[in-house]
């Protein structure tokens, strides 16, 4: 597998090359950067529009530098600070920007654009072919001994899933490989349209699509504010609980499961922590095998370029990564590139965000959300719904290892699916009109005895036979998830056995699956997911 390393620049054929020495003219190639990205015509126009530069880059051979601010022009450097571009831009300059960019493409430059792609092309060759060589045996050596309903690509839509998708389609030589896209209400259109053509192009390739339709994302912004880098809900809410609910619906009677991801070490920090090969705890022997791990930018562009597959139409607008198009880690340039191709998706953002930051009593909230200080926020400051991870109880003076909790929500049939965990539930041998519901154990011994009427708020919970301050906690830590629950499917996520079910955003337990193993109650700090979120007190 190909490594970081250095990307060097051969000023006769005025392209890349990944050797030190051109394969095709033999020229010395000098330094150019670690990593780097084609340049497409769309993102060409608008520099030469940012730079006031009308057609100076119309024959030019334009390369970006993966980390921001640099691109190459026929070899030589420019800088670009995108943030005061970002900053600085008026929205009539944007208006005429946009209008300037939906103008018809010049064919010339056109023509220009593809055969500076093909002397790319064949000036990395040999390097495409190493590649390739070690990518398709990586995968034929991990998939020995899995059939191929075992077998499944997690494809997002973007490049890296895109050629991952590909690898796996030619090294099996089969295009009978199940694709798992989550779809998360928030793609880029581009990305819609992109899997829409991926079906269409492959029909006999299943692709399964994951969502969770019960959940509206704005509704919940208003509940719980909008996601930020070290909030994201938005993730386990609408990409990981759906998707794994899916997986473990698809998967349910394997004993293996092996999961192709478009997961490289060079696209974050977090991403370097994984490996070529990963034991997932989501499903049981669920294998992850990501073939391009050590892929740069360079190596996924040569193969999309080198084979001529289909991809996203977003990276030829300069976007350069297509997650969520109002994800809090976008880059400011994804953000610009946005207010031109999502003008109206991204004024109805930024207007949520903007009376949020009202609501939570900033001062000059429009420059708060420019400035993208929402983006740190962290906890459930100025947000009514985190009042219901307060859990207000007292213990009962006349009887032992009995509580009072006076509950943020009314007691309702819902209640009684969080203690389903503790044992069985009967209703018939308590008293009915004092709401007594009693929780036994595999012996039939009680274990719990639940008091409250339909529609009231107190709730009276009698602990038998066990150490009453473990098992407190553990009642807590239901009663929270009972009071905060919006059905964000972590809990059904986090099930080893398939137990736990979001049913029209009420939370449901299958007592013939259920061991009562306790995963649900413990898996997440005071029980819930979503208190976790909410609950961080380190406001900004």
């Amino acid at each position: 597998m190909s490594l970081t390393s250095k990307i060097y620049y051969c000023e006769k054929c005025n392209v890349p090359i990944y050797s030190e020495r051109c394969e095709v003219c033999g020229s010395e190639g000098k330094y150019l950067a670690t990593d780097v990205r084609p340049v497409f015509l769309k993102e060409r126009l608008l520099m030469e529009l940012i730079l006031n530069k009308p057609f100076e880059l119309k024959y030019s051979s334009v390369w970006a530098d993966i980390s921001g601010n640099r691109y190459f022009i026929d070899g030589k450097e420019l800088r670009i600070n995108k943030k005061q571009v970002y900053n600085n831009l008026s929205e009539s300059d944007l208006k005429e920007i946009s209008g300037k960019l939906r103008e018809v493409e010049d064919e010339e430059e056109k023509e220009k654009f593809d055969e500076s792609i093909k002397k790319f092309i064949v000036a990395n060759s040999s390097h495409f072919q190493k590649i390739l060589f070690e990518a398709k045996n990586f995968i034929k050596e991990n998939t020995k001994g899995y059939n191929l309903d075992e077998i499944f690509i997690s494809f997002s839509g973007g490049k890296d899933s895109t050629v991952v998708s590909d690898l796996v389609m030619k090294a099996l030589s089969t295009s009978k490989i199940i694709h798992i896209h989550g779809d998360t209400t928030l793609e880029f259109p581009f990305t819609t349209e992109y899997v829409n053509r991926f079906r269409k192009n492959n029909p006999y390739t299943p692709l399964i699509i994951a969502s969770n339709k019960d959940a509206n994302f704005f509704e919940l912004c208003d509940i719980l504010g909008p996601p930020s880098r070290v909030m994201r809900w938005c993730c386990t809410v609408f990409k990981t609980g759906p998707i794994t609910k899916k997986i473990n619906m698809l998967f349910k009677n394997k004993e293996k499961v092996l999961t192709f991801y478009g997961i490289r070490s060079s696209e974050s920090n977090s991403r370097s922590k994984y490996s070529e090969v990963t034991i997932s705890p989501k499903i049981t022997r669920q294998v992850v095998i990501s073939p391009i791990f050590n892929w740069t930018d360079f190596d996924v562009w040569l193969y999309i370029l080198t084979t001529g597959i289909d991809f996203n139409e977003a990276y030829k607008l300069g976007y350069t990564r297509v997650g969520c198009w109002c994800c809090p880690n976008n880059s400011e340039w994804s953000q610009f590139l946005s207010r031109i191709y999502l003008t109206e998706m991204t004024e109805k953002w930024e207007k949520l965000l903007v009376d949020f930051a009202r609501r939570l009593g900033k001062e000059d909230a429009e420059i708060y959300v420019k400035e993208g200080k929402w983006k740190a926020r962290q906890g459930g400051e100025g947000l009514e719904y985190s009042n219901n991870s307060i859990i207000s109880y007292k213990p009962c003076s006349n009887e032992e290892n009995t509580f009072y909790y006076e509950l943020k929500k009314p007691i309702s049939k819902q209640l009684y699916e969080y203690f389903k965990p503790f044992g069985e539930l009967n209703f018939e041998i308590g008293n009915k009109l004092l709401g007594e519901v009693y929780v036994l154990d595999s012996n039939k011994n009680v274990v719990l005895k639940l008091q409250g009427i339909e529609g009231d708020t107190n709730l009276k919970v009698s602990v038998y036979g066990s150490k009453s301050k473990i098992m407190k906690q553990k009642i807590d830590a239901q009663i929270t998830k009972y009071q905060m629950c919006i059905g964000c499917l972590a809990c059904e996520s986090i099930c080893p056995l398939g137990a736990i079910k979001i049913i029209e955003n009420e939370y449901k337990i299958d007592d013939n699956r259920c061991v009562r193993c306790g995963n649900c109650i413990h898996y997440f700090d005071g029980g819930c997911y979503i208190r976790k979120v909410l609950t961080i007190k380190r406001g900004v």
